[in-house]
């Protein structure tokens, strides 16, 4: 019985445009529920979890802004994840910016030994305090999953790390900051930035990554960031990066990912529809859902 588990997650605390929140409804807007309605046997919306509208707080020590609230909707994403997993549904979790990856990680890999993570985005969000530009956490929670950062957000579920530099791929990357580059050879991490995107073609990618991740790994959730496409294709992102993938070759991805029956989980962060055109992003999103999840032309 296939069975689906959507979870809002409205945060906007991980950087500093507002509208990022708005992101989940704007989904839901979009029609996500009709869509993927004929693709499951039951699917559940579990609705939004409470962020309020705190004020930002910088933390004096790490410099990190929202640091403890962060690490708090995190742990409370972690658990809803971690339940829904444990109902046997397959979670499906709606963003919010990026920093949510934390929460969601936290949540999924304990269910596995070696889980394997796709991070679909222009950016690889790898930064630590020590290396951030910014000290927003969105531009972080790849690098807190693999047990790097600050204490508060690396031990989320009582355990660290979520994930192995050597299961994860990143794919569409064109906007790396200097510390994130020395980490990415340090630990020999796979990416595949949008010159082999361009060079290889993205089937190669996906087939490459599939072969990659398919038998080190006993499960792989999909964190797909929308700035990660082109923003002609995707304008309602917080951070858009010229030159990305395109709409087609992102359908081509999922298409090619739900063949293989890798994902066991997964994410759709970083729309902002006050960023947006008439919803454009949030559409783009549940249409690459409706790939992901099996849809077909005939």
């Amino acid at each position: 019985m296939k069975k689906l588990s959507i979870i809002g997650m409205p945060m906007d605390l991980g950087q500093m445009r507002r509208g990022v929140d708005m992101g989940p409804s704007a989904i839901r807007y979009a029609g996500i529920n009709e869509r993927l309605k004929p693709l499951f046997d039951e699917i559940h919306d579990l609705g939004d979890i409470a962020i309020g509208r705190p004020a930002v707080v910088v933390d004096q020590e790490s410099n990190l802004r929202n640091l403890d609230l962060v690490a708090e909707k995190s742990a409370m994403l972690a658990e809803k994840v971690d339940e829904a997993i444990q109902s046997g549904s397959f979670p499906l979790v709606l963003g919010g910016d990026h920093s949510i990856a934390i929460g969601t990680l936290a949540g999924v890999s304990k269910h596995y030994q070696n889980l394997g993570v796709i991070w679909y985005d222009a950016h690889g969000d790898l930064n630590t305090a020590e290396t951030s530009p910014s000290g927003n956490i969105h531009g972080m929670p790849l690098a807190v999953s693999l047990g790097l950062g600050h204490k508060k957000l690396t031990e989320i579920g009582g355990y660290f790390p979520k994930v192995k530099p050597e299961h994860v791929v990143i794919i569409g990357a064109r906007s790396l900051d200097e510390g994130e580059r020395k980490l990415i050879k340090e630990k020999g991490m796979k990416v595949y930035t949008m010159h082999e995107v361009d060079r290889m073609g993205m089937a190669k990618v996906i087939e490459e990554t599939i072969a990659y991740l398919k038998d080190k790994t006993d499960g792989v959730h999909l964190s797909l960031d929308l700035d990660g496409l082109d923003p002609s294709e995707c304008p309602g992102v917080g951070t858009p990066v010229m030159g990305g993938i395109s709409y087609r070759e992102s359908h081509l991805a999922m298409e090619m990912l739900e063949e293989a029956k890798l994902i066991t989980s997964a994410e759709f962060v970083e729309v902002n529809p006050i960023l947006d055109e008439k919803n454009k992003t949030a559409s783009v999103a549940v249409e690459l859902m409706g790939s992901l999840f099996g849809e077909k032309l005939l």
